[in-house]
């Protein structure tokens, strides 16, 4: 009775270790079968009929997308026996060579397992569908993908570049609002009225006031000329009044002499401007010889600022260019001025350079010595195109752009750039307006260009051509005729050419006709002589109207 239930459970393990053994079997059977099943060309009709829907799928199977898709490939020409060079029969195209997406600097002429990661090698096509052009240079990223990898783009635009520009410095004299009082003959010192530097004076203001003996003389001549009575003195008396003017004598001193009748060896001097006295070389008593100097004023209407700009950011500066300070001395104030040079002198330790700013002083709130932050606002007058600054890769050798197209296609562009503000890059060559820029997830597009082979890639120098090697030459004309290729410009000499004004045709930009153009506008253009000495427009800029009554004129030069 007790063996019954033995005998069962020992039939029941039988059983379920016969079925797992029997799934492991058939398992591993069709793994085997899915790996080691050699690819077959495409079918035609009868085999279509035999193998059912599914063989149909396969013989239309598009080039690989994917790195899983790659390696799937890679397995069947292994098993096949293809290789760089051959044809693969299930997408008809011509294996180029086989690459590791994850290294793909590194080419392979077979297929393979990828020596640097624990994957397949993915065969690389020729004429692929897979996001490369006929050129190698552009990658097609489908409107889901763009989303995924958040593609962002902006317009390249025309308009105006304010370089904001932050300094800090301190204040000094404004040494151009600077006067020095000196006297005019030999005397002396009878009173001081100022006794001390840096007392602020008012213009107009009694400084000290002087006894010049050397007057008596020359007065008491011109007085007794002025009482002879007789024909025939205006000479002399003229003569009189000219040796007290060589005496050091100011014309409102003789008029004070001849309408009083009596000598003034006495003379005050007053301050000629409002300021601080900078430098007092007078005291009582003292004798003065003529040109010593008694006093130094400068002026507080307006002050220096010396400001201490990086040498980098130094060309963003120029003479004239509006300036706002703040000073912590004088909280709630704004001081406007103006850049009034830029010293030629840079401090080897800081690497900086001076800025000069003359600052309006109203009040006389700034004095020398104080510290100011400063705010540079140049508001440049012509227009640039501009684009946003992340827009903008700098890989060490190049300066790209990557230019979105039409049609999800994306492409690296060289780019000049000039300055920089506000998030904005001026564009000097390489773009026109109206194209559209990437603006972020600019190296997952080299990502997805290096995954599907593009040789042209971010980082690689491109080859010289006449595109980007042959000078330019810059001028101005009138649009005479657009063509689909074509545009006719009347143009001025050019003298880089040893050109004369004509009228002649010039091919279009490689971008297109700009926008918003028709004949008879006025322009300011850029070209080069192409491969075969043709003139090839890189630029075309809308110029306004000139005003009515003005004759045009048209000139060409080269950069």
């Amino acid at each position: 009775m007790k063996r019954k239930p033995v005998v069962i459970g020992l039939i029941a393990v039988a059983l379920l270790g016969a079925a797992g053994y029997g799934l492991y079997v058939l398992g591993t059977k069709h793994g085997m079968g899915m790996n080691a099943a050699p690819p077959t060309a495409t079918p035609g009709p009868s085999a279509a009929s035999t193998n059912g829907p599914a063989k149909a799928d396969a013989a239309v199977e598009p080039v690989p997308q994917s790195i899983a898709e790659g390696e799937e490939a890679t397995r069947r020409h292994i098993n096949a026996g293809i290789k760089a060079g051959d044809i693969d029969p299930v997408t008809g195209k011509k294996v180029l060579y086989y690459h590791d997406p994850m290294v793909p600097g590194n080419k392979f002429d077979k297929p393979a397992k990828s020596p640097f990661m624990d994957m397949m090698l993915v065969p690389v096509y020729a004429d692929s569908d897979a996001g490369v052009d006929k050129a190698g240079s552009n990658v097609t990223i489908s409107p889901r993908i763009q989303q995924n990898l958040g593609i962002r783009t902006a317009e390249v635009v025309e308009g105006m570049l304010s370089p904001q520009v932050a300094a800090v410095g301190s204040i000094a004299f404004n040494e151009r609002d600077q006067v020095i009082v000196q006297a005019r003959a030999t005397g002396y010192v009878e009173r001081l009225l100022v006794r001390a530097t840096l007392d602020r004076v008012a213009k107009g203001q009694a400084l000290a006031e002087l006894y010049v003996p050397d007057w008596i003389a020359a007065q008491e001549e011109f007085l007794s000329l002025r009482r002879m009575q007789g024909t025939d003195l205006a000479p002399l008396v003229d003569g009189a009044r000219q040796r007290m003017r060589q005496a050091g004598m100011s014309d409102a001193q003789i008029a004070l002499v001849e309408s009083s009748g009596r000598t003034q060896p006495r003379i005050m001097l007053v301050a000629p401007i409002g300021g601080v006295v900078t430098e007092l070389m007078a005291r009582e008593g003292m004798t003065v010889m003529p040109g010593a100097t008694l006093f130094r004023i400068n002026g507080l209407s307006t002050v220096w600022a010396n400001a201490e700009v990086p040498e980098s950011q130094a060309a963003l500066l120029r003479p004239g260019a509006k300036v706002q300070a703040i000073s912590p001395a004088v909280p709630g104030m704004k001081f406007d001025g103006k850049v009034q040079a830029i010293l030629p002198e840079v401090d080897p330790t800081t690497r900086t350079l001076k800025a000069r700013l003359e600052l309006a002083n109203p009040g006389s709130m700034l004095v020398p010595g104080m510290f100011v932050q400063m705010q540079f606002m140049d508001m440049r007058a012509e227009k640039a195109l501009l684009v946003p600054t992340e827009a903008i890769i700098q890989t060490g050798k190049r300066t790209v752009a990557m230019l979105a197209e039409e049609n999800g296609r994306f492409r690296p562009v060289d780019v000049e750039i000039g300055i920089e503000s506000d998030g904005q890059t001026e564009i000097k060559r390489g773009l026109q307006a109206g194209q559209r820029v990437v603006v972020s997830s600019q190296f997952l597009i080299d990502s997805e260009a290096s995954l599907k082979g593009i040789e042209a890639r971010l980082n690689v120098e491109p080859k010289p051509t006449a595109a980007n090697t042959a000078p330019r030459y810059n001028g101005t004309a009138k649009i005479e005729a657009i063509s689909h290729d074509t545009m006719t410009l009347s143009h001025g000499p050019i003298a880089a050419l040893n050109w004369g004004a004509m009228t002649m045709e010039f091919k279009l930009p490689k971008g297109g006709m700009p926008r918003g153009m028709e004949a008879g506008d006025r322009v300011d253009f850029e070209f080069y002589m192409d491969a075969e000495n043709l003139p090839q427009l890189t630029r075309v800029t809308l110029l306004l109207p000139e005003p009515k009554g003005t004759a045009a004129t048209v000139s060409g030069s080269k950069p």
